[in-house]
């Protein structure tokens, strides 16, 4: 079954902004990898449609952070406090690991063929753990066990509205994407003379046990971003089906924007790329090429020189229609990454979801 027959099973058809979008609001930590994301085209994985009506969907993606990278290299402890990224700092922090589990709810209304309008509410469940700022020069006892702070991070993030247009062609295959994604995730930071700005988590055990986790590590940015975005799919033969997609998302306001106490995600922008195998439509194998670019986080709240980079994913996968609903399942595998500074990066990531039809 092509993608644009629209009577096939979907999800969201915003789900492309809403999973690309979210890539913004999955804070990465001072130096764990804010490059990465969830750079998966959920649309993609299920199929296009026209088809007028409700749909609720339900995906959960899994990110382990724990390589330690620099540039297009795996990096070292030592390297991070005797060459931080900013020679000025004399030292740097050196991350351990950060485990983030997203679980995004979109709920979709489309009234006709053309018009479509998504509301996406992720959860963010994140284990963070760092064994902190180091002085230089490096000593090997700074990553011991016993250094090692951890954090958790649990609630909702910043929630999305999008709608698109697919109504520029009479084939419906071409679209477009616009919306905002909402400060509704709990932000904040703390300046250098501690006072605390938002409602922040905390670092809960290890020597810094008490301490402001960091800004870019909370369940939301204190931003309102702008979302712009667009996707094309076309069969090419009787059994497969091309896409490409791309979307670009940058912060206009921040609730955190006092001197000295400021915080900017940084702008960032997608390009997707896919074939799907449409011999049988309720088991469709398919793959993607995701890549992302991201410019560096602002603010006396950010890790400026940590946070840029790009990354590719290669992304085999698989949706099947059961009992009316479709599901889906992604390995991501990172082949490319060029990162600024020092970020842990994954070396897989996966998601999962689930989609029905009202």
């Amino acid at each position: 079954m092509p993608l644009s027959v629209s009577t096939a099973p979907r999800a969201s058809l915003p789900a492309i902004a809403a999973c690309l979008a979210l890539a913004a609001s999955m804070p990465g930590a001072a130096l764990a990898c804010t490059t990465c994301g969830c750079t998966l085209s959920t649309d993609a994985a299920t199929g296009y449609s026209t088809q007028a009506g409700w749909r609720a969907s339900l995906d959960t993606t899994f990110i382990d952070q724990k390589q330690l990278r620099h540039g297009r290299h795996s990096a070292m402890p030592a390297q991070v406090v005797d060459h931080p990224a900013d020679p000025l700092a004399g030292g740097g922090e050196i991350e351990s690991r950060t485990t983030s589990r997203y679980h995004t709810a979109t709920l979709a209304y489309r009234p006709d063929a053309n018009w479509g309008l998504s509301l996406v509410v992720p959860w963010i469940d994140r284990d963070h753990a760092t064994f902190g700022e180091q002085a230089s020069p490096f000593a090997p006892w700074q990553t011991a066990p016993d250094q090692v702070s951890s954090a958790h991070v649990d609630g909702v993030g910043d929630a999305k509205v999008l709608l698109n247009y697919q109504g520029w062609l009479p084939t419906h295959n071409l679209g477009v994407v616009a919306g905002v994604k909402l400060p509704t995730g709990r932000y904040g930071g703390q300046t250098d003379d501690g006072t605390i700005i938002g409602h922040p988590a905390r670092v809960r055990s290890g020597p810094a046990a008490g301490d402001v986790l960091d800004s870019s590590l909370q369940a939301g940015t204190g931003s309102t971003d702008l979302i712009v975005g667009a996707y094309y799919y076309q069969p090419v033969s009787q059994d497969y089906d091309i896409f490409v997609s791309g979307q670009y998302q940058a912060a206009v306001s921040q609730r955190m924007s006092r001197p000295g106490a400021d915080f900017r995600p940084g702008d960032q922008g997608t390009v997707n790329i896919g074939l799907r195998y449409e011999a049988h439509s309720d088991f469709v194998p398919q793959v993607q090429l995701n890549m992302l670019h991201k410019s560096r986080d602002r603010g006396a709240f950010a890790d400026v020189a940590n946070t840029a980079g790009t990354v590719a994913y290669l992304s085999p996968g698989v949706s099947a229609t059961v009992l009316g609903t479709q599901v889906y399942a992604f390995l991501q595998l990172p082949i490319y990454s060029r990162l600024d500074g020092y970020q842990l990066f994954p070396r897989w990531t996966a998601s999962i979801g689930i989609s029905k039809a009202f």
